[in-house]
């Protein structure tokens, strides 16, 4: 067995970069990715980038005397690396439907309560006050009315045309995952930041977001959030664009959207990966249930014994 070969090694690394900005991946999780993604390579002679369905069906037989725990975690860190590789357009293929699917239980979302959203916009309107404004404020204005608005997710949102959004237009069409198309409603509130921010930037930027010669990046979208979460009050660790994602994705469930509208407006293959979101929502449902229902406080019924010379009617 051999480490991971040059290109792998290359790859692994900048698809943590994208863990790190994207999805706000804690040191711990980028570690056990390395982890999985270097043995994986080891397993395939350094050559898991490439990796087609024979092989990954190699890599599944490696695991077998693995718990389905860890196997679902290697196969997981597997999915979202093939997921990367497309999505960025260096593999035109996702192999990853090879790898096992052991049956686990999946981990609810992080999400934020309507309240730290609050805080957020909060910290953001008195920002908003100051005299003179900082265009990197009304620049964070901008990013989250859309981030938590619009459900958008942070590759989207940084790469955004600077003609993407506009003031007579509600919406938006995206081309996110696998090269779907979706269609994005977006707020009024959204459009004025967005109006207020395409105004401080060059005429001719190819960038909603420009930052050189390119647009800002995931990394950085990713400490922007992190540091207005620290203004506002709000452990860091809790925030990210990908946080900010979902809960726009729970919020709309709780006020009562609908699961296919939903799954709509997050750009999601699958319905299932929407119902994670309808796990979230029971528990609140269930502790709305524990706490107003008429019955909540009275003593449970007791049981009347029948005895077995009782005639039955």
């Amino acid at each position: 067995m051999i480490a991971a070969a040059g290109e792998d090694i290359r790859l692994i690394d900048r698809f943590l970069e994208m863990m790190a900005a994207e999805a706000g991946a804690a040191r711990n999780t980028l570690d056990a990715y390395r982890t999985d993604l270097n043995g994986a390579s080891a397993v395939l002679d350094g050559a898991l980038a490439g990796a087609g369905k024979d092989a990954l069906e190699t890599l599944g037989e490696a695991w077998m005397p693995l718990a389905a725990s860890t196997v679902a975690r290697k196969a997981a860190a597997l999915r979202r690396f093939f997921a990367f590789l497309h999505d960025e357009g260096l593999r035109g293929d996702d192999p990853s439907a090879a790898l096992p699917r052991p049956v686990t239980r999946r981990p609810l979302p992080r999400i934020l309560g309507h309240g730290d959203v609050d805080r957020l916009f909060a910290e953001i309107a008195r920002r908003l006050t100051l005299d003179p404004v900082s265009p990197f404020d009304v620049r964070l204005a901008a990013l989250v009315e859309l981030l938590y608005g619009s459900g958008l997710r942070a590759t989207e949102l940084v790469s955004l045309p600077a003609r993407a959004v506009s003031g007579d237009r509600p919406f938006l069409i995206l081309r996110g995952k696998g090269g779907r198309e979706r269609l994005v409603p977006i707020s009024d509130r959204a459009r004025a930041a967005v109006a207020a921010w395409r105004a401080l930037i060059p005429q001719d930027s190819a960038w909603l977001f420009p930052s050189g010669r390119t647009h800002l990046s995931r990394v950085r979208l990713y400490q922007l959030v992190r540091a207005l979460a620290v203004s506002a009050g709000i452990d860091p660790t809790r925030v990210s664009p990908h946080v900010l994602r979902h809960a726009f994705a729970t919020h709309l469930l709780e006020g009562g959207a609908d699961l296919r509208a939903v799954q709509t407006l997050l750009g999601h293959a699958d319905i299932a990966t929407t119902e994670i979101y309808t796990h979230v929502d029971s528990r609140r449902l269930v502790e709305l249930v524990n706490s107003r229902h008429p019955l909540a406080d009275a003593p449970p019924a007791r049981a009347t014994r029948v005895d077995a010379g009782t005639p039955h009617a």
